[in-house]
């Protein structure tokens, strides 16, 4: 079972949710966590994971032999990011916009170019108290972290849980993250701004056709716009997590809530079971 933790904003606890939800279960189930924030990741800083192995992540990039080339400009025509500009007596080449789809290579007539590798990032795999980890990091300044989500997600464990941390927002980097998955828990505050992205949120899960529920963080802020929007759209909330002075501070210092405060694995753990009934009734109407 594959189930991501997302959020439409930053800032709402996903990360709280997704280590406390892996340190719940790690004595119960086979438990992987992987962190596809690849931008900022930070569930490493809960976990303190023994980093045992890397990878580099590339994505392959055109090289213009300019004694072969005729300057045709075919490779800008068919490039969609404008990654090539072809003057009259060279060709410009720009690795930061270049998706690596390989159509210039693919289209070129006079076989001009080739491809090289450029690296983007590191995914690195390791242990910690029991839990598997996997983490992508992609390099600063890097535009594009689809290819190093899409190898964290190649070292999935298929044959336990495995929990995926995913970056806020509704964009590229989420989608790829998302998909593939067996539910999505959406993490939200009770704030106008955490329901305008919850909404967000929602729309992406259902056009991905990703079964989910809603986790309130940080219950006793704001209003009850968060709930009466969950009840109004038949969306199951399934967890709330309060306002709380000493969650903030086990949070400041690093260390899991499930940690600091056990009382809260029942409530994890509980929060699963329930995630697999709703899989399981959703698998078992599907087949029907």
């Amino acid at each position: 079972m594959i189930v991501s933790v997302a959020s439409g904003k930053g800032g709402t606890g996903k990360t709280l949710v997704a280590t406390s939800l892996a340190l719940s279960l790690k004595d119960r189930e086979r438990v992987q966590l992987l962190d596809c924030d690849v931008e900022e990741p930070n569930d490493h800083i809960f976990l303190n994971p023994v980093i045992t192995r890397s990878e580099t992540v590339s994505i392959m990039v055109p090289r213009v032999n300019e004694d072969k080339c005729t300057f045709c400009g075919k490779c800008a025509e068919v490039c969609a990011y404008h990654a090539i500009a072809v003057f009259p007596k060279n060709v410009l080449v720009f690795p930061h916009l270049c998706h690596g789809c390989g159509a210039c290579s693919y289209l070129c007539p006079e076989k001009a170019i080739s491809e090289e590798p450029r690296e983007i990032g590191v995914v690195e795999m390791g242990y910690s108290n029991g839990i598997a980890f996997v983490q992508g990091r992609l390099n600063v300044g890097e535009p594009m972290p689809t290819p190093v989500i899409r190898k964290v997600k190649e070292k999935a464990n298929h044959d336990g849980i495995v929990i995926v941390d995913i970056s806020p927002g509704t964009s590229c980097p989420v989608v790829e993250s998302i998909r593939d998955s067996d539910f999505c828990l959406l993490v939200t505050e009770p704030t106008p701004f955490g329901l305008n992205d919850l909404i967000l949120a929602v729309e992406t899960a259902k056009e991905l056709e990703v079964p989910f529920g809603v986790v309130i963080n940080r219950a006793g802020v704001g209003n009850g716009k968060v709930e009466e929007y969950c009840l109004r759209e038949g969306i199951p909330v399934l967890l709330t997590i309060p306002l709380d002075i000493e969650i903030a501070r086990l949070n400041s210092w690093g260390i899991t809530l499930v940690e600091g405060e056990p009382q809260w694995q029942e409530r994890f753990t509980e929060l699963f079971d329930w995630i697999r009934e709703i899989i399981y009734e959703r698998s078992s109407s599907l087949k029907r």
